[in-house]
């Protein structure tokens, strides 16, 4: 039987169970007089996969982004891997977005060995491994420009796996996908999951990706409207580096 927790929105959740490594408190986000994000207050679990939902607008993109450094809150403080600004841990964190961010001309192994030449201080997978991770073939000489869709979000995907991250920031990696694509990347990303990577993705896709949630976190008009614990004694992570 699945356990439901529904917050107070103004309260935040946290576990007394396992290591918390994103901690948003009182964050609010403003562009202008438009508030994306209002007052949160959340902690997520070290292990734990954790689906957004929420409509167009909620805020789920401008919480990835403020949780991956790239955008600062208005209002509040947020600790990731007890960093107190996200970028100081961005090592650690592994961001895709809606754009794919590759380079159009080159083909998926091409792509890879230059975001790997970006990351010349830190152990990362070779080229061929992160594309072999996300079932692309390293031989493919098309220009990822020519790929379809499902192809150019595991590539997308492929060039997030490179660095090893420990937390994976997912922003829509279902988007504009045929079934069969949308189920190879769920269960690429529930290969992550498995490795004990901590997950937070957005999606539209609920019925797609609520299997593999440990939470269900819903956003409206850029506030926390509930958060649902999925199942009743949640897995332990595997370790995490210090």
């Amino acid at each position: 039987m699945t356990r439901s927790t529904i917050q107070d929105p103004g309260s935040g959740y946290t576990s007394h169970n396992v290591a918390s490594i994103v901690q948003l408190d009182s964050v609010s986000k403003l562009y202008g007089t438009f508030v994306a994000l209002r007052k949160i207050t959340l902690e997520f679990e070290a292990g734990r996969t954790y689906v957004l939902l929420g409509e167009n607008g909620a805020g789920k993109s401008t919480l990835l982004r403020v949780v991956a450094g790239l955008l600062r809150p208005t209002h509040g403080s947020i600790r990731v891997f007890d960093q107190p600004k996200p970028a100081d841990a961005r090592d650690r964190i592994g961001y895709m977005s809606h754009a794919p961010m590759l380079y159009d001309e080159l083909s998926a192994l091409e792509n890879m060995h230059y975001f790997a030449g970006l990351y010349r201080e830190r152990p990362c997978l070779l080229p061929h491994q992160a594309l072999e991770a996300v079932s692309l073939d390293p031989a493919l000489a098309r220009p990822t420009g020519q790929y379809s869709q499902g192809m150019r979000q595991r590539a997308s995907l492929a060039r997030v796996l490179l660095p090893q991250p420990d937390l994976l920031l997912l922003d829509e990696p279902f988007s504009n996908m045929d079934a069969a694509s949308a189920r190879q990347m769920l269960a690429l990303v529930q290969a992550q999951r498995a490795a004990g990577k901590t997950i937070i993705l957005t999606t539209h896709q609920r019925e797609l990706a609520e299997p593999i949630a440990d939470y269900l976190l819903t956003l409206q008009a850029g506030a926390v409207a509930s958060l649902v614990a999925r199942q009743p004694e949640p897995r332990r992570p595997e370790a995490v580096r210090p």
